[in-house]
């Protein structure tokens, strides 16, 4: 199992280890075939630099290695965003607020990670700088063949789960944190949009994209959610059995991979027995979001307006999938836009009512465990199977989206298993309930 920040940020106080010596070992793994096609760029001259010149190990990231996706900008560095239409970017001015917030915590930028192509896909494949492989951050490698890492924010969660980044920064705009998280048995945390400034990233949809992070532990996540968000999380020192707990099983249960049921209810029974009270609810409300978005996605409307300048000039360089995507916003109305909005906000006056008796719902991350790279690879013959496991992957974490929620995914499954994701959610601004949670279930499935 891979050391957290917190544990190796203890070991630089103590003197038992040295930031340089963590950065060395962090850019080796980098480096290494475990980690193929997870860095668009890797910074390590920079990175070195940074680690000599500073004194952070009194700093919440300590000097350790952070790695950002490719949607970010970093100062002096193009941002390409996993495309090849932006292959001639003009260099970033400055760092975006995300970037800058984790340099000021002491966070030592190692290089920017690979994605999907302007973020719009949960399974992780780029036709253009490739696909990295899925890793367990819990127990190593995969077995058998090379596994989808998830998306978009793919090589961001390869470079935790693998051991080259304490920290990934990363985006959720529908799961694309949670998805990666849940698929190589890390960390991810969705945090209330809002709390955290989106400057400097390219958009996807901006109504429903979060700036947040993944990590190796669910108190790091915490330590790394107050840099971005500059906020405290209210600690509770309650034990699990003091929350009050649900699992809806509406959406979130249906078609579940043998591998996913058997991880999630052994969870549920194993969190019982530590005391946990669990409700079983239905919450049919979940049921409407297919019908709301039938003429049309925020996403596909929102992005077709940022991109469709470029699309005019550079359509053919795009992936045609993330390119077809985007273009179903072309035939979504201003009424039909405005429509979903004004449904979308009527719905969350409903769930937030539904989602009022509890502290926390619990969920599977992701219906299915993670497919073969060769099952959904570039190519017109696989586009069916590629976009039935992409809606697959998106269903469960979108819903937290549109609710306008929070949502944690932390591991459940156990060695020799493939990778099963556990979401902890709420609506808007339960963050810290949700953390908190989180925190008490990562202590028991620890022991």
């Amino acid at each position: 199992m891979l050391i957290d920040l917190i544990t190796t940020r203890q070991r630089l106080r103590e003197g038992t280890s040295t930031a340089p010596a963590e950065l060395a070992q962090c850019l080796e793994v980098a480096q290494s075939a475990a980690c193929d096609h997870a860095f668009a760029r890797l910074l390590p001259e920079a990175a070195r630099t940074t680690v000599v010149q500073s004194d952070s190990s009194r700093l919440p990231l300590a000097g350790l290695a952070v790695s950002v996706k490719d949607l970010f900008d970093i100062a002096g560095e193009p941002t390409a965003a996993g495309s090849t239409a932006l292959s001639d970017a003009a260099s970033a001015l400055q760092d975006c607020p995300a970037v800058a917030r984790l340099r000021s915590a002491g966070g030592t930028v190692i290089g920017r990670t690979n994605m999907v192509e302007f973020a719009f896909s949960g399974v992780g494949v780029n036709p253009h700088f490739g696909t990295p492989a899925a890793w367990d951050g819990r127990f190593g490698s995969l077995p058998g063949v090379p596994r989808i890492p998830g998306g978009s924010s793919s090589g961001a969660a390869v470079s935790v789960a693998t051991g080259a980044a304490f920290v990934g920064l990363g985006s959720d705009t529908g799961g694309s944190i949670r998805i990666p998280a849940a698929l190589n048995g890390i960390v991810g945390f969705k945090n209330t949009a809002r709390l955290v400034p989106t400057t400097g990233a390219i958009p996807l949809s901006t109504t429903l994209d979060t700036v947040c992070a993944m990590t190796r532990s669910v108190r790091d996540a915490i330590v790394v959610h107050e840099v971005l968000a500059a906020r405290r999380v209210t600690r509770s020192p309650a034990p699990l059995g003091l929350w009050r707990l649900a699992v809806p099983s509406t959406t979130f249960l249906d078609e579940l991979d043998a591998p996913v049921a058997r991880a999630f209810h052994r969870t549920l029974d194993t969190l019982r027995h530590a005391g946990a009270h669990i409700e079983e609810i239905a919450l049919p409300l979940t049921a409407e979001l297919g019908p709301m978005q039938a003429n049309g996605s925020l996403s596909a409307a929102e992005s077709h307006a940022w991109h469709r300048p470029l699309l005019a000039t550079r359509a053919s360089q795009y992936d045609p999938r993330v390119r077809s995507r985007i273009e179903r916003g072309a035939t979504m109305s201003a009424s039909d836009y405005i429509d979903l909005l004004n449904a979308r906000q009527h719905w969350i006056v409903r769930m937030e009512a539904a989602l009022a008796p509890y502290d926390a719902l619990l969920s599977p991350t992701v219906p299915l465990v993670a497919p073969p790279i060769a099952d959904v690879a570039p190519g017109a013959e696989r586009d069916a199977e590629f976009f039935r496991v992409n809606a697959l992957l998106l269903r469960n974490t979108s819903v937290v989206n549109m609710l306008d929620g929070c949502a944690l995914s932390l591991p459940c499954h156990m060695a020799g298993e493939l990778p099963v994701g556990l979401m902890v959610w709420h609506g808007a601004l339960h963050d810290d309930a949700v953390l908190n949670v989180g925190l008490q279930i990562e202590q028991i499935l620890q022991k």
